[in-house]
């Protein structure tokens, strides 16, 4: 395995995969023959290599599968049904410094970000001598780099590094991963930021992208980065760092840019969501995943199908009978019992491999308004309760904002239930318990019981290690001291 840092920490990293059969660790041609070393010197071979930037980006080692799907895995909320080898290191807690999922996040993730940085700084030295229409392009490039940087970081800091927050506790001062404003510059020495550089630098690239946005506009494309997907990424990390108010305002900016104001509710209607990639019209960012461009048997839809990851007992038994997701939550059953892929169903196609990742969506939103109303300040439990009503409605049996919990208690663990239903399958589950120290079981087993391997625990301190690879090339990047120690057992 090849050092992510031995050049430019990631950089020039722009090949198909870390370890994929005939790759080029440090192969710079990336898109149309672009070089990221000498290559972006006019806005077509940006624009070329930014297309390079998002290919990276969905790949299946990154936000295609492993670094999304991980997120559900080592929770309460999948189950795998039958022998298969695939995420049983993640789904047991049995991983090592040496697990493949994680080196592949590592070092993919990293690709992501290198590979944004240098588009970044290409953008900002071209904007000098460049017309008034090529800087608007040139601007729209820059805020979409900004946005897949800020992203892969959050993923990266999520599972490399501490919760920021848990329960009010403050973690800011814990290693996180490594924080890349400029491209590192070969065989340089690195270190970890701390967990607090880390969102720090997120919410800039965050916050500068959305400046970005709101003078020159963006594509109105889902499957690239827009000014609702940024804003919507910035409730996320806002979210998890606490700051209630900024999440609000973040969440209410998302949901005002898309114009996504209300719901799907019925069975039919919802289920169609998932019929194509396109389909999805709750969705603000999607991946450009289709039926001639897809991972195949490394697809997230085969996971949920062949590969035997479904829903919990705990999680099917969170649903009312006539709640509208259950219209995705089907099983075939004759010698084995396999879920039909749910979110990566891809009905219309008939093949889950077809299906994309939604990674930024609207019902996440509301879901934060109403997290972020009830723990501002003193709470506002009308407006929270308003707020969560928007997805709580997909239960049939809850006719009006006032049939929710109206103390702060019954509310908060409605929350936290509405966002195991509704966000199942989009990787947001780990980080969650993480952030709430909820107590809960892990690793379900003896299906369709309500069981465990890992009996009801807390997972506020979990963490995941540093790959072995990167920490043993010496380029600086130390391990996370006590990360076995705090392995969920």
């Amino acid at each position: 395995m090849k050092n992510i840092f031995i050049k430019a920490m990631a950089g020039l990293l722009l090949a198909a995969s870390a370890t994929a059969c005939g790759d080029k660790f440090l192969d710079t041609k990336i898109y149309n023959g672009i070089d990221l070393d000498t290559g972006l010197n006019s806005v077509e071979n940006i624009g070329n290599a930014l297309n390079g930037c998002y290919y990276r980006f969905y790949q299946y080692y990154f936000a295609g599968n492993y670094s999304t799907v991980i997120g559900d895995v080592a929770s309460d909320l999948t189950y795998i049904h039958g022998n298969t080898g695939h995420f049983k290191t993640i789904f047991n807690f049995t991983y090592q410094a040496t697990d493949s999922y994680l080196t592949n996040i590592w070092n993919v993730g990293y690709k992501v970000i290198d590979n944004s940085s240098r588009v970044i700084k290409a953008c900002n030295e071209l904007s000098e001598n460049a017309t008034a229409s090529e800087k608007e392009e040139l601007d729209i490039y820059k805020a979409e780099a900004l946005s897949l940087r800020a992203y892969a970081t959050l993923s990266l800091t999520n599972i490399f590094g501490h919760q920021i927050k848990v329960n009010g506790q403050d973690f800011s001062n814990e290693l996180g991963v490594v924080v890349v404003d400029e491209p590192i510059e070969a065989y340089a020495e690195v270190k970890r930021s701390t967990v607090g550089e880390c969102y720090s630098a997120i919410v800039k690239d965050l916050t500068d992208a959305i400046s970005l946005f709101s003078a020159v506009g963006d594509r109105q494309d889902l499957y690239v980065f827009g000014k609702a997907a940024a804003c919507g990424l910035l409730a996320r990390t806002y979210t998890y760092m606490e700051n209630w108010s900024g999440a609000r305002q973040a969440a209410a900016d998302a949901i005002s840019e898309s114009g996504i104001t209300s719901l799907t509710y019925s069975p039919t209607a919802y289920k169609a969501l998932y019929n194509t990639g396109s389909s999805n019209n709750e969705s603000m960012f999607a991946l450009a995943i289709t039926p001639s461009n897809n991972w195949s048997a490394n697809s997230a839809g085969t996971l949920f199908t062949t590969y035997g990851l479904s829903p919990s007992p705990y999680l099917l038994s969170l649903y009312s009978e006539d709640d509208c997701r259950r219209s995705i939550i089907t099983f075939t059953i004759d010698e084995n019992i396999r879920y039909n892929g749910g979110k990566f169903g891809a009905y219309a196609y008939g093949n889950p491999a077809y299906a994309t990742n939604y990674l930024i969506n609207a019902p996440e939103m509301f879901l934060i308004q109403a997290e972020a109303y009830l723990n501002d300040g003193a709470g506002n439990i009308a407006e929270a309760q308003k707020a969560l009503f928007v997805v709580a409605h997909r239960n049939p049996d809850i006719a009006a904002a006032t049939d929710l919990p109206s103390d702060a208690a019954g509310l908060k663990t409605f929350i936290q239930e509405e966002r195991a239903r509704e966000l199942f399958q989009e990787g947001l589950r780990l980080w969650d318990l993480r952030r709430w120290n909820k107590t809960t079981g892990l690793s379900a087993a003896e299906y369709p019981a309500i069981k465990w391997l890992i009996q009801p625990t807390q997972v506020g301190n979990f963490v995941y290690p540093i790959p072995e690879a990167e920490i043993n090339a010496g380029f600086g990047v130390v391990q996370t001291p006590g990360w076995s120690d705090v392995r969920p057992k």
